[in-house]
């Protein structure tokens, strides 16, 4: 069992709450949901529940609520639960209050759009003395927070960080697996809201479910190249944080990079889409400019940033990839 730490929650939208609660519930350790929004944290205190994000779930009474940055002094471990393109203004906000021993992990599964650089890699640069980790994997926060049976994965690039933040963090429904393969976990996370939209087109086009059964394992194969080419690893992504995640969210319409990518294929307008930030719409275009930067081929995933961006209709996307050389899988 391990001793008891400190741990403070960064950002109070749907994942980081739920990530907040599912500790909590095991209360092992000191758990703090930190937001900037005062009043939202004095209503989650005071009324024990958070409709926006998670409604109709109890929060439990030892998580603990502030405002206040201060609220990071002496934290052992701090989870970014904000999206992909806030961390490096996060990481600069906070900073200043971390102790020099805490731990980062990162929540979020996207890429940085300036920068195109992994999330890993923008926490270490604004954060240079800290260990910097990756939590990823399917699972949706309504389920983790109402104690569904989930597993995910941890990765930091000294495997005693890893397992130390999966032992602390895992619980009795939710289960962490570590890894030190900060890029392939992030990579899946990341490249699986891509495809996701992409299975939302398939559906939303009426394609069927051999087009999403192709476009899956397909898609994987884009995956496991890109991961190949910055340093990750294939079985990394065959695994929890990416064939697990993208089976997940290529088929439920829990997702809401599936349901932005149906909008698509019923030939909506993408700016009517009203579901909450879409981070694959952010990461198909940054995936796709690290991949010709690389010189690897993800046609999938360069049809959905040019779709996203206007400049290829779905009918024509569809005939460029059926159409594309014939060769070996």
């Amino acid at each position: 069992m391990t001793e008891r730490e400190k741990i403070v929650v960064i950002g109070s939208g749907a994942f980081g709450t739920a990530i907040a609660v599912v500790v909590a519930l095991e209360d092992r350790h000191d758990v703090t949901l930190l937001g900037r929004d005062a009043g939202l944290m004095a209503d989650l205190s005071a009324y024990g529940v958070h409709e926006a994000a998670l409604p109709g779930i109890s929060l439990p009474d030892s998580l603990k609520y502030s405002a206040e940055p201060d609220a990071l002094n002496d934290a052992d471990i701090v989870l970014f639960a904000m999206p992909s393109q806030a961390h490096a203004d996060a990481a600069r906000h906070y900073g200043p209050y971390l102790s020099k021993d805490t731990v980062i992990l990162t929540c979020a599964k996207g890429l940085d759009r300036s920068s195109g650089k992994l999330l890993t890699d923008v926490l270490e640069q604004e954060l240079p003395h800290h260990p910097v980790g990756i939590l990823s994997g399917p699972g949706f926060a309504a389920d983790i927070a109402k104690g569904l049976p989930t597993a995910m994965a941890v990765a930091a690039s000294d495997l005693r960080v890893a397992e130390r933040l999966a032992q602390t963090i895992s619980g009795r429904t939710f289960r962490l697996y570590a890894s030190t393969d900060r890029i392939g976990v992030q990579l899946g996370g990341a490249l699986k809201n891509v495809l996701a939209i992409a299975g939302g087109i398939v559906e939303g086009a009426g394609l069927g479910d051999s087009a999403r059964a192709a476009l899956i394992s397909r898609g994987l194969a884009e995956m496991s190249r890109l991961a190949a080419a910055m340093g990750g690893k294939a079985d990394t992504v065959r695994g929890l944080s990416g064939l697990g995640d993208l089976v997940l969210t290529a088929t439920s319409h829990q997702s809401r990079n599936l349901r932005f990518g149906i909008l698509l294929g019923e030939g909506g307008d993408p700016a009517t889409f009203h579901g909450g930030l879409v981070e694959g719409a952010y990461a198909a275009s940054v995936a796709s400019r690290l991949a010709d930067g690389l010189g690897i081929e993800m046609p999938i995933t360069d049809a959905v940033a040019a779709i996203i961006d206007g400049k290829l209709d779905i009918k024509t996307a569809i005939q460029q990839l059926m159409t594309r050389p014939i060769t070996t899988e």
